[in-house]
């Protein structure tokens, strides 16, 4: 009963809870099942609270919400659990054995939808890199190859969705934490629009307003689902996104109607695409006419601005410095020698040399930049297609700084942020979807991007694109 369970996808297990088929206890001790078994080769999970998701299960005061009884996963950071551990990948609060004094507004309605936390899964230090490999809780594996890496930072949340542990789970993206793992393990992964979702009550916004969080699905209709349960403004934050005009399930099965759809398979900054990412555009805009859109190679021409990257490193720099030292706060110490690793030390020391009004500058140039790829938009373009990294999934051990080298790691990334990051900058949804294989039979996403406010017709097209070409058979040699 175990696999067969994980292979269902989330709105069909709390189907089957629904129509009283299954209890919630049996959905959380099938997903436990395959946790234990599955876990120790991937390490997606670090922080397993197997025995309180029993109890939560089993309580009659379990929430009677759509996903009533489904298990799930939080990632381990953001999305604080009262009680449960939260490190963020860090060394510092793994040995001072930090743990949340409350649950997140994020938390309460994942809690609300009647999903079961079966606890906390990898991310690197900080968020930081697109592989998993903190040097705090080590490397997760991908259930496609476990010489390869998950993706990073919802590298263990993706991990875990892939191999069937939990049919959905928790992941945050501020630069493609989201889509990049979606892409390397063959899921789902819809970045919202900027504040989509709280970070309340401990924070307005995180970097700036670059980061996002929400889940990492392997259907559509669980992104939709998922989304209109842990979407909306809640008290005291500072800003939100407009509410759709209807539920976001409700748009799955509308006509998108006649797209027009801009393409560009070419990097910026020189930053080579390999042939397999290359092709998963070609695939996806085949696709895209075989159904009746336009689509023609077209995208926004600031994509190309020399200045979108320096920028993103010192919001993101300025924020690590704030991370340590709310760090720092929290635990009543300061952070010692060997207790970060070499590249957020030095994004933090680099952090601590910005000035206000060079951040605010670098704000104002933030902003310029988000109008000037929503031009592109109001010109006639509904949507953009890119690949959604410019490399297939890489092996685990290739990115790694060093004290004499801390922005090792950082630099080598550029291919796997490329075509995701600047959506971060403007706020824009963006969506990953797994149509493509490489030559080595590892997963390889697509990402269509819309403008801001437009999960709607992001979900739409997907839910259009998944009916085409069907990916729930597609699984990995590590499942369920």
């Amino acid at each position: 009963m175990s696999d067969e369970l994980a292979t269902l996808d989330a709105t069909a297990q709390a189907d089957l809870v629904a129509r009283g088929e299954l209890s919630p206890v049996e959905l959380v001790d099938a997903a436990i099942e395959r946790l234990e078994r599955l876990n120790p080769q991937l390490n997606a999970v670090i922080h397993p609270a197997l025995e309180r998701a029993r109890a939560h299960a089993a309580s009659p005061e379990l929430p009677r919400g759509p996903f009533r009884g489904v298990p799930f996963l939080m990632k381990d950071i953001g999305g604080d659990e009262k009680g449960q551990p939260y490190h963020a990948g860090m060394e510092f609060l793994k040995r001072a054995d930090w743990h949340s004094r409350e649950d997140s507004y994020l938390t309460r309605k994942v809690v609300g939808a009647g999903l079961v936390s079966l606890g906390r899964s990898n991310t690197p230090e900080l968020a930081l890199l697109p592989t998993t490999e903190p040097a705090a809780y080590g490397p997760t594996r991908n259930p496609w190859s476990l010489e390869h890496s998950a993706g990073g930072s919802s590298g263990g949340a993706a991990a875990a969705v892939a191999a069937g542990i939990v049919s959905a789970a928790h992941a945050s993206d501020g630069g493609g934490s989201i889509r990049g793992p979606a892409s390397m393990c063959g899921l789902v992964g819809l970045k919202p629009t900027r504040a989509r979702c709280s970070f309340g009550p401990t924070l307005g916004e995180r970097w700036n307003g670059f980061s996002c969080e929400f889940a990492l699905t392997r259907s559509v209709r669980d992104a939709a689902g998922l989304l209109d349960a842990m979407a909306g403004a809640m008290p005291g934050d500072p800003y939100a996104a407009a509410p759709p005009e209807r539920a976001f399930t409700q748009e799955l099965g509308r006509d998108p109607g006649r797209l027009r759809v801009g393409f560009t398979k070419q990097a910026p900054r020189n930053i080579a695409v390999e042939e397999d990412c290359a092709a998963a555009v070609d695939e996806t805009a085949r696709l895209l006419e075989e159904l009746g859109h336009e689509v023609c190679e077209s995208h926004p021409e600031a994509l190309d601005e020399d200045a979108l990257v320096g920028s993103y490193l010192k919001v993101v720099a300025s924020n690590v410095a704030r991370s340590l030292a709310a760090a720092e706060e929290r635990v009543g110490r300061k952070v010692g020698d060997g207790e970060v690793e070499p590249l957020t030390a030095f994004l933090a020391e680099t952090g601590r040399g910005i000035s206000a009004p060079e951040l605010l500058a670098v704000l104002e140039y933030v902003h310029g930049f988000g109008r000037r790829m929503s031009a592109w938009f109001e010109g006639g373009f509904d949507l953009l297609l890119t690949p959604t990294q410019a490399k297939p999934p890489l092996r685990l051990g290739t990115l790694y700084s060093t004290p004499e080298e801390p922005l090792r790691a950082f630099l080598l990334a550029a291919p796997y942020g490329v075509f995701t990051l600047p959506m971060n900058l403007t706020g824009q949804p963006a969506i990953s979807l797994p149509l493509h294989r490489s030559r080595e039979g590892l997963p390889v996403g697509a990402q269509l991007v819309a403008a801001y406010g437009r999960e709607d017709l992001l979900l739409r097209l997907a839910a259009q694109l998944e009916r085409a070409r069907p990916w729930a058979h597609l699984r990995p040699p590590l499942f369920g």
